[in-house]
């Protein structure tokens, strides 16, 4: 697989409003201890699966699952886990 294809782009359209609407709905809960540590651990994993899929040439869900670890990166740089700086690295002001 080497194209994005309306139907597995409605698939993803579909898994991110459903999981928007259940995050917008749902109450704040803050747990910083192990944070950091389990964000990078969900990158981590991630960027495997990124790499198993590449190596099955599925290079859709290679992308995907990409964009899943940079979302991670970003959302933790946004909320204050690491302090990067780097604007063209991350969703966040450079110093």
């Amino acid at each position: 697989m080497d194209k994005v294809t309306e139907e597995k782009l409605k698939k993803y359209f579909k898994i991110t409003k459903s999981a928007f609407d259940k995050a917008s709905k749902a109450k704040e809960e803050i747990k910083i201890e192990n944070s950091r540590a389990d964000f990078l651990d969900m990158i981590e994993r991630y960027i495997k699966d990124a790499f198993y899929f590449y190596e099955k040439k599925d290079f859709v869900n290679a992308f995907a699952a990409l964009n899943y670890a940079h979302g991670w990166l970003d959302a933790g740089a946004r909320i204050g886990l690491w302090k990067v700086g780097d604007n063209k690295l991350f969703a966040v002001d450079g110093e």
